[in-house]
């Protein structure tokens, strides 16, 4: 096996995953970030982030020296055979991803490589990004090199990360050489896994059609639940007998508050977004939304016509997370119901065993909204 010299720009879900597992299958990593607090963390071996099994493999591949973290882009980026950039592209407010930070990854890029180098971008990215950068970085190159730009997209789910990177049922790579689709090859040859190799443009939209179907099955489910509490229909019955189709298959089939985290939300969106900038609607994905942005706040407007009032009441919130086994807050239905319930005078005392931290810094100035121990229930 070939042992690759790689940089990842961002360490977080993305970045920091994909980084430790390409450490753990034997190649040379250097994580970049700029928060110097957080790399410092992270070279006493503390995660930043809640996904089982990441802090094991951080301290395991730190103490072999196989991975290192580092604020120096400079240096990182400067001799490496390929560098993988993992950072944010946020929603913005018209439902578009900001491209800023793939941007200025890009241009330090192309400060600092002075050797030819593959560029591989993991995070989402809107079809026709990848064209995009790799422009970008040619135009401003300082030295004489030769760059390549792939577009490789992960399929991480939040609480498994790790389980879905070492062992994911597919590797998709998009490529417009041979010589980029070989070196991206040859990295993933020791995850022994089944490697899809297409065009960079349908590689980005494998990955938003991917997350967007099932962001669509969350939605139907829940539609379907809804209808079912209205006729009668146990909404766990129904799931059940669809499971056992296998066109259906028994993933994704089970009825909640709704969809939340970094993905599904922005995904479906911006993807809504490129439609529309193309002239298309795509439609099913636009109900998946509208009934996504109503489930959330279902148990709320039931309680709401039992109640002359939250005023003054004390409201339990159990579960934070928008999904367990992680401690991220983005797009949680239990924000949602919090800031309703905090709007109507209602005093929360809310838990979450991993989660209770992240939730204590976002309402910081709201003096006794949290407390995180499973006595808070008794006060209930």
């Amino acid at each position: 096996m070939k042992q690759y010299k790689i940089a990842i720009a961002g360490t977080g879900y993305v970045g920091l995953v994909a980084g430790v597992c390409l450490a753990e299958k034997g190649h040379q990593v250097i994580c970049v970030d700029v928060d110097e607090n957080k790399v410092q963390k992270m070279k006493e071996g503390i995660c930043p982030i809640y996904e089982e099994g990441l802090q094991e493999l951080m301290q395991k591949n730190y103490k072999v020296g196989r991975i290192d973290y580092t604020t120096d882009y400079k240096s990182a980026y400067k001799d490496v055979d390929a560098i993988f950039i993992g950072v944010g592209t946020p929603e913005q407010p018209d439902g578009s991803a900001n491209l800023s930070y793939v941007a200025t990854v890009s241009r330090q890029i192309a400060e600092s490589i002075e050797k030819d180098c593959l560029v591989v971008v993991k995070s989402t990215v809107p079809v026709g990004t990848n064209d995009k950068v790799e422009q970008f970085i040619k135009d401003s190159l300082v030295h004489n090199v030769k760059v390549g730009v792939a577009s490789n997209p992960e399929f991480l789910s939040q609480g498994r990360a790790v389980k879905d990177t070492l062992e994911a049922k597919r590797i998709i790579i998009g490529t417009e050489s041979k010589e980029a689709e070989k070196i991206l090859m040859e990295i993933y040859e020791p995850f022994n896994l089944p490697i899809v190799s297409v065009s960079r443009r349908s590689a980005e939209m494998i990955k938003y059609a991917s997350n967007d179907f099932l962001a669509l099955k969350i939605s139907y489910m829940n539609d379907i639940a809804n209808l079912c509490e209205l006729v009668g229909a146990n909404i766990e019955d129904v799931a059940k007998g669809m499971s056992y189709d296998p066109r259906i298959g028994e993933k994704f089939l089970n009825a909640g508050i709704g969809y939340g985290g970094s993905c599904f939300p922005k995904d479906t969106k911006a993807l809504k977004y490129l439609a529309k900038q193309n002239g298309y609607k795509l439609r099913t994905v636009e109900a998946a939304v509208d009934v996504n942005v109503e489930q959330k706040t279902k148990l709320y407007k039931k309680a709401c016509d039992r109640l002359i009032t939250f005023n003054g009441l004390k409201v339990a919130i159990l579960g934070l997370a928008f999904k367990p086994g992680t401690d991220d807050l983005r797009e949680a239905p239990s924000i949602d119901n919090i800031e309703l319930l905090l709007k109507q005078g209602a005093k929360i005392y809310a838990y979450d065993p991993v989660a209770k931290e992240n939730l204590e810094k976002k309402y910081r100035r709201k003096n006794n909204l949290c407390k995180n121990t499973r006595r808070s229930f008794r006060r209930c």
